[in-house]
Protein backbone atom coordinates (compact mmCIF):
# COMPACT_ATOMS: atom_id res chain seq x y z
CA UNK A 1 0.00 0.00 0.00
CA UNK A 2 1.03 3.60 -0.57
CA UNK A 3 2.36 5.39 2.51
CA UNK A 4 1.70 9.11 2.57
CA UNK A 5 4.55 11.48 3.41
CA UNK A 6 2.30 13.24 5.94
CA UNK A 7 1.86 9.97 7.86
CA UNK A 8 5.60 9.38 7.86
CA UNK A 9 6.18 12.87 9.25
CA UNK A 10 3.49 12.36 11.88
CA UNK A 11 5.12 9.12 13.03
CA UNK A 12 8.55 10.73 13.04
CA UNK A 13 7.25 13.56 15.22
CA UNK A 14 5.69 11.05 17.65
CA UNK A 15 8.73 8.78 17.96
CA UNK A 16 11.80 10.76 16.78
CA UNK A 17 12.66 7.76 14.58
CA UNK A 18 14.30 8.23 11.19
CA UNK A 19 12.18 8.81 8.08
CA UNK A 20 12.99 5.41 6.55
CA UNK A 21 12.33 3.62 9.83
CA UNK A 22 8.95 5.36 10.06
CA UNK A 23 8.06 4.45 6.48
CA UNK A 24 9.03 0.79 7.03
CA UNK A 25 7.02 0.64 10.25
CA UNK A 26 3.94 2.06 8.53
CA UNK A 27 4.31 -0.42 5.68
CA UNK A 28 4.65 -3.30 8.14
CA UNK A 29 1.59 -2.02 10.03
CA UNK A 30 -0.33 -1.61 6.77
CA UNK A 31 -0.90 2.05 7.47
CA UNK A 32 -2.14 1.61 11.07
CA UNK A 33 -0.50 4.48 12.95
CA UNK A 34 -0.80 3.00 16.46
CA UNK A 35 0.64 -0.33 15.31
CA UNK A 36 3.50 1.50 13.63
CA UNK A 37 4.29 3.29 16.89
CA UNK A 38 4.34 -0.07 18.72
CA UNK A 39 6.65 -1.54 16.07
CA UNK A 40 9.16 1.27 16.51
CA UNK A 41 8.99 1.00 20.32
CA UNK A 42 9.55 -2.76 20.22
CA UNK A 43 12.53 -2.28 17.93
CA UNK A 44 13.89 0.19 20.44
CA UNK A 45 13.67 -2.36 23.25
CA UNK A 46 15.44 -4.95 21.09
CA UNK A 47 18.27 -2.54 20.27
CA UNK A 48 18.50 -1.55 23.95
CA UNK A 49 18.94 -5.17 25.03
CA UNK A 50 21.61 -5.75 22.37
CA UNK A 51 23.58 -2.69 23.51
CA UNK A 52 23.21 -3.29 27.26
CA UNK A 53 26.88 -4.23 27.66
CA UNK A 54 28.16 -1.13 25.85
CA UNK A 55 29.72 1.78 27.77
CA UNK A 56 27.87 5.09 27.86
CA UNK A 57 30.45 7.62 29.02
CA UNK A 58 29.34 10.64 27.01
CA UNK A 59 26.10 12.48 27.67
CA UNK A 60 24.31 15.58 28.84
CA UNK A 61 24.34 16.91 32.41
CA UNK A 62 21.61 19.44 33.20
CA UNK A 63 20.46 21.12 36.41
CA UNK A 64 17.51 23.27 37.41
CA UNK A 65 16.78 25.27 40.55
CA UNK A 66 13.95 27.54 41.56
CA UNK A 67 12.82 28.72 44.97
CA UNK A 68 13.69 26.13 47.60
CA UNK A 69 14.48 23.15 45.41
CA UNK A 70 16.88 22.04 42.71
CA UNK A 71 17.56 18.88 40.70
CA UNK A 72 20.23 17.48 38.40
CA UNK A 73 20.25 14.64 35.88
CA UNK A 74 22.80 13.09 33.57
CA UNK A 75 21.55 11.16 30.56
CA UNK A 76 24.46 9.23 29.11
CA UNK A 77 25.13 7.93 25.61
CA UNK A 78 28.04 6.39 23.74
CA UNK A 79 29.29 9.27 21.58
CA UNK A 80 29.80 13.01 21.88
CA UNK A 81 28.02 13.41 18.53
CA UNK A 82 24.76 12.16 20.06
CA UNK A 83 25.35 14.09 23.31
CA UNK A 84 25.34 17.37 21.38
CA UNK A 85 22.26 16.51 19.31
CA UNK A 86 19.41 18.94 19.94
CA UNK A 87 16.81 16.18 20.28
CA UNK A 88 18.97 14.35 22.82
CA UNK A 89 19.47 17.52 24.89
CA UNK A 90 15.73 18.25 24.74
CA UNK A 91 14.95 14.70 25.88
CA UNK A 92 17.34 15.16 28.81
CA UNK A 93 15.58 18.42 29.64
CA UNK A 94 12.21 16.64 29.65
CA UNK A 95 13.56 14.19 32.22
CA UNK A 96 14.99 17.10 34.24
CA UNK A 97 11.64 18.91 34.26
CA UNK A 98 9.86 15.72 35.35
CA UNK A 99 12.37 15.38 38.18
CA UNK A 100 11.83 18.99 39.26
CA UNK A 101 8.04 18.65 39.21
CA UNK A 102 7.96 15.38 41.15
CA UNK A 103 11.16 15.57 43.28
CA UNK A 104 11.53 11.77 43.61
CA UNK A 105 13.88 10.43 46.29
CA UNK A 106 15.82 8.03 44.07
CA UNK A 107 16.91 7.51 40.49
CA UNK A 108 14.72 4.40 40.34
CA UNK A 109 11.70 6.45 41.38
CA UNK A 110 12.49 8.99 38.67
CA UNK A 111 12.69 6.26 36.03
CA UNK A 112 9.21 5.08 37.06
CA UNK A 113 7.61 8.50 36.50
CA UNK A 114 5.21 8.73 33.56
CA UNK A 115 6.27 10.99 30.71
CA UNK A 116 3.78 11.34 27.84
CA UNK A 117 1.98 8.18 28.93
CA UNK A 118 5.05 5.96 29.37
CA UNK A 119 7.64 5.61 32.08
CA UNK A 120 10.92 7.45 31.69
CA UNK A 121 12.67 4.06 31.75
CA UNK A 122 10.61 2.92 28.75
CA UNK A 123 11.20 6.21 26.96
CA UNK A 124 14.96 5.81 27.38
CA UNK A 125 14.82 2.25 26.01
CA UNK A 126 12.78 3.41 23.02
CA UNK A 127 15.18 6.25 22.31
CA UNK A 128 18.05 3.76 22.39
CA UNK A 129 16.39 2.11 19.39
CA UNK A 130 15.77 5.40 17.63
CA UNK A 131 19.30 6.73 18.16
CA UNK A 132 21.13 3.41 17.89
CA UNK A 133 23.29 3.96 20.99
CA UNK A 134 23.02 2.79 24.55
CA UNK A 135 21.32 5.43 26.71
CA UNK A 136 21.15 5.38 30.48
CA UNK A 137 20.19 7.72 33.27
CA UNK A 138 23.59 7.82 34.94
CA UNK A 139 22.81 10.30 37.71
CA UNK A 140 19.95 11.97 39.54
CA UNK A 141 20.24 14.18 42.59
CA UNK A 142 18.22 16.85 44.36
CA UNK A 143 18.73 19.63 46.89
CA UNK A 144 16.12 21.27 49.08
CA UNK A 145 17.00 24.35 51.13
CA UNK A 146 15.88 27.88 51.95
CA UNK A 147 17.58 29.07 48.75
CA UNK A 148 18.94 26.96 45.90
CA UNK A 149 21.01 27.76 42.82
CA UNK A 150 22.01 25.62 39.82
CA UNK A 151 24.99 26.02 37.52
CA UNK A 152 25.60 24.20 34.22
CA UNK A 153 29.12 24.51 32.83
CA UNK A 154 29.23 25.26 29.08
CA UNK A 155 29.11 22.03 27.11
CA UNK A 156 26.63 20.25 29.41
CA UNK A 157 29.30 17.96 30.90
CA UNK A 158 29.37 19.38 34.44
CA UNK A 159 26.80 20.90 36.77
CA UNK A 160 26.28 21.82 40.41
CA UNK A 161 23.30 22.57 42.64
CA UNK A 162 23.93 24.44 45.91
CA UNK A 163 21.62 24.89 48.89
CA UNK A 164 21.87 27.83 51.30
CA UNK A 165 20.39 28.42 54.75
CA UNK A 166 18.85 31.73 53.60
CA UNK A 167 18.27 33.80 50.48
CA UNK A 168 21.35 35.56 49.12
CA UNK A 169 22.46 37.82 46.29
CA UNK A 170 22.27 36.06 42.92
CA UNK A 171 25.96 36.69 42.16
CA UNK A 172 27.02 35.29 45.52
CA UNK A 173 25.04 32.11 44.89
CA UNK A 174 26.51 31.79 41.41
CA UNK A 175 30.02 32.29 42.80
CA UNK A 176 29.59 29.32 45.14
CA UNK A 177 28.04 27.15 42.44
CA UNK A 178 31.01 27.88 40.16
CA UNK A 179 33.43 27.27 43.04
CA UNK A 180 31.98 23.79 43.54
CA UNK A 181 32.16 23.15 39.79
CA UNK A 182 35.81 24.20 39.55
CA UNK A 183 37.22 22.78 42.80
CA UNK A 184 35.21 19.54 43.16
CA UNK A 185 34.68 19.47 46.94
CA UNK A 186 33.48 16.19 48.45
CA UNK A 187 31.57 17.73 51.39
CA UNK A 188 30.27 21.05 52.70
CA UNK A 189 32.45 21.10 55.85
CA UNK A 190 34.86 18.76 57.59
CA UNK A 191 32.10 17.39 59.82
CA UNK A 192 30.32 16.17 56.69
CA UNK A 193 33.21 14.05 55.40
CA UNK A 194 32.36 10.33 55.71
CA UNK A 195 34.29 8.46 58.41
CA UNK A 196 35.65 5.92 55.95
CA UNK A 197 37.16 8.75 53.89
CA UNK A 198 38.76 10.25 57.01
CA UNK A 199 40.18 6.86 58.03
CA UNK A 200 41.57 6.36 54.52
CA UNK A 201 43.22 9.79 54.47
CA UNK A 202 44.77 9.19 57.90
CA UNK A 203 46.12 5.87 56.72
CA UNK A 204 47.63 7.50 53.64
CA UNK A 205 49.15 10.21 55.84
CA UNK A 206 50.76 7.69 58.18
CA UNK A 207 52.08 5.58 55.30
CA UNK A 208 53.56 8.60 53.58
CA UNK A 209 55.21 9.83 56.79
CA UNK A 210 56.61 6.35 57.41
CA UNK A 211 58.06 6.26 53.88
CA UNK A 212 59.72 9.61 54.58
CA UNK A 213 61.44 8.05 57.60
CA UNK A 214 59.48 9.90 60.30
CA UNK A 215 59.52 8.39 63.83
CA UNK A 216 56.66 5.98 64.60
CA UNK A 217 55.53 8.03 67.58
CA UNK A 218 55.06 11.07 65.30
CA UNK A 219 53.04 9.36 62.55
CA UNK A 220 49.58 10.08 63.98
CA UNK A 221 50.33 13.76 64.55
CA UNK A 222 51.74 14.14 61.04
CA UNK A 223 48.74 12.33 59.57
CA UNK A 224 46.37 14.69 61.44
CA UNK A 225 48.20 17.66 59.96
CA UNK A 226 47.82 16.26 56.48
CA UNK A 227 44.16 15.55 57.17
CA UNK A 228 43.63 19.24 57.94
CA UNK A 229 45.18 20.09 54.58
CA UNK A 230 42.80 17.60 52.98
CA UNK A 231 39.86 19.41 54.63
CA UNK A 232 41.12 22.73 53.22
CA UNK A 233 41.30 21.30 49.72
CA UNK A 234 38.23 19.06 49.70
CA UNK A 235 35.48 20.70 51.79
CA UNK A 236 33.60 23.56 50.16
CA UNK A 237 33.52 26.03 53.07
CA UNK A 238 37.21 25.56 53.86
CA UNK A 239 38.49 25.80 50.29
CA UNK A 240 40.33 28.87 49.13
CA UNK A 241 37.83 31.07 47.29
CA UNK A 242 38.80 30.92 43.60
CA UNK A 243 37.89 34.56 42.96
CA UNK A 244 39.98 35.79 45.91
CA UNK A 245 42.86 33.59 47.02
CA UNK A 246 43.24 35.54 50.26
CA UNK A 247 40.08 34.13 51.87
CA UNK A 248 38.15 30.90 52.24
CA UNK A 249 34.66 30.30 50.90
CA UNK A 250 33.38 30.51 54.47
CA UNK A 251 35.01 33.93 54.92
CA UNK A 252 33.63 35.12 51.59
CA UNK A 253 30.08 34.17 52.59
CA UNK A 254 30.51 35.88 55.97
CA UNK A 255 31.69 39.05 54.22
CA UNK A 256 28.39 39.12 52.32
CA UNK A 257 26.14 38.08 55.22
CA UNK A 258 27.48 36.96 58.59
CA UNK A 259 24.75 34.30 58.90
CA UNK A 260 24.97 32.94 55.36
CA UNK A 261 26.26 29.40 54.80
CA UNK A 262 25.91 26.39 52.53
CA UNK A 263 23.66 23.58 53.75
CA UNK A 264 24.25 21.08 50.97
CA UNK A 265 25.27 20.56 47.36
CA UNK A 266 25.45 18.06 44.55
CA UNK A 267 27.98 17.94 41.73
CA UNK A 268 28.28 15.63 38.73
CA UNK A 269 30.67 15.60 35.81
CA UNK A 270 31.38 13.47 32.76
CA UNK A 271 34.90 14.91 32.52
CA UNK A 272 36.58 12.78 35.20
Amino acid sequence: MEIKAADVMKLRHATNAGMMDCKKALQEAEGDFDKAVDIIRKRGLIVASKRADREAKEGCVLALAEGKKGVMVSLNCETDFVAKNENFVNFTRQILNAAFTNMPDTKEALLAIQLDGRTIADQISEQTGVIGEKLELAYYGKVEAEAVVAYIHPGNKLATVIGFNKEADAQVKKDIAMQAAAMAPIAVDKNDVPQDVIAHELEIGRDKAREEGKPENMLDKIAEGRLNKFYQESTLLNQTFVKDGKQTVKAYLASQDKDLTVTGFIRFTLND
